[in-house]
């Protein structure tokens, strides 16, 4: 839980970091994912003491590549503390388990593809873990890893961490589809787009907000007119069924093509709760649609060859059917023949 702790500013204390924990396991929660350098490994000394009497009854993922700031403090630089070659993995998961307090983790993550260490060097080096998955990452890469290791008979890639939600649907032109042929399961981060899809913005506030990585985003979106566009649908739909924008914002991904499991980042019981409510309804199809429909890339943002999918009919064959875990892209981006 990246919100587990006070150290990068935008989590809880522990204490009220407890209590959405346990509501989360009282409700039947039982995946929990953290990371070495979240809030510099308190989130990861938090979750091992709450999980401490229950340790067969959860699933506990986290992460290596980013480094933890938190153990370069007071010591000189270290060029091979971050990254994904082999060193970095073994000495980071072994600081994981320490401050975990565990004998191993359920599942692995490389957190970044950082384009330097060979596929091949980290595919056989995390075939020594339980499981393992993988963030941010190039659908090629993803592709060529488990590739890899399925000829090999190395632990593929079984779960991709990665930004998807109404403002940004790119994971739909490469990452959906190669998750689809892998048989890889999504798990989306920044679902709310770092809260602009709470509603608590509105287009006549002058956003200015101070300087940290999530209110960049928020201000960045401001910008663009199609995301308070795609805001306002939020808003109308939740006004309709009587939930909250949050709540449409969540519905809308659990229901897209190889979703496992939404990332939610609660930082208190009420935020938790609130998420939650995304379970005690569906949206309809009509729904689904006008947020679709709103959402949609347009003109350049699509990339070819996926721009020319509405071409099948006509040089291919009539009426060709599309397998169904491919339809995302190949039925969605239709802007008219290329040629």
């Amino acid at each position: 839980m990246k919100t587990f702790g006070e150290q990068r500013g935008l989590g809880a204390n522990k204490e009220e970091s407890k209590k959405v924990f346990d509501l989360y396991y009282e409700k039947g929660g039982n995946f929990i994912d953290t990371a070495c350098n979240y809030n510099f490994g308190e989130s990861e000394r938090f979750l091992g003491d709450y999980v401490s009497d229950k340790r067969s009854d959860v699933v506990i993922s986290t992460k290596y590549t980013a480094y933890n700031t938190a153990i370069e403090k007071d010591r000189r630089f270290n060029p091979n503390l971050g990254g994904n070659h082999r060193k970095s993995l073994v000495e980071n998961l072994d600081e994981s388990l320490k401050r975990l307090n565990m004998s191993y983790v359920d599942i692995l993550y490389v957190h970044a593809y950082e384009y330097r260490t060979p596929i091949e060097e980290f595919m056989r080096s995390l075939d020594d873990v339980l499981y393992v998955a993988v963030s941010d990452i190039p659908s090629w890469a993803l592709s060529r890893a488990n590739t890899m290791a399925e000829l090999r008979g190395w632990s593929p890639f079984i779960g991709l961490q990665t930004r998807y939600n109404l403002l940004d649907r790119s994971l739909e032109f490469d990452l959906q589809p190669a998750c689809a042929e892998l048989g890889v399961g999504i798990l989306p981060w920044s679902i709310v787009a770092d809260g602009f899809l709470t509603g608590k913005y509105k287009r006549e506030t002058n956003i200015n907000l101070k300087s940290n990585y999530r209110n960049r985003s928020i201000i960045n979106y401001s910008k663009d007119e199609k995301n308070w566009q795609i805001l306002d649908e939020v808003i109308a739909i939740s006004k309709e069924i009587n939930r909250s924008p949050v709540q449409i914002a969540l519905n809308w991904i659990q229901q897209k093509p190889g979703i496992t499991s939404p990332l939610i980042g609660a930082r208190t019981v009420v935020q938790l709760e609130e998420n939650l409510k995304s379970l005690e309804f569906k949206l309809t199809p009509e729904q689904m649609k006008r947020l679709d429909d709103v959402s949609q890339p347009t003109g350049r943002e699509v990339p070819f060859p996926h721009s020319m999918t509405d071409s099948f009919d006509g040089f291919i064959g009539k009426n060709m059917q599309v397998p169904n875990k491919f339809a995302p892209i190949a039925t969605t981006y239709n802007y008219g023949r290329l040629y």
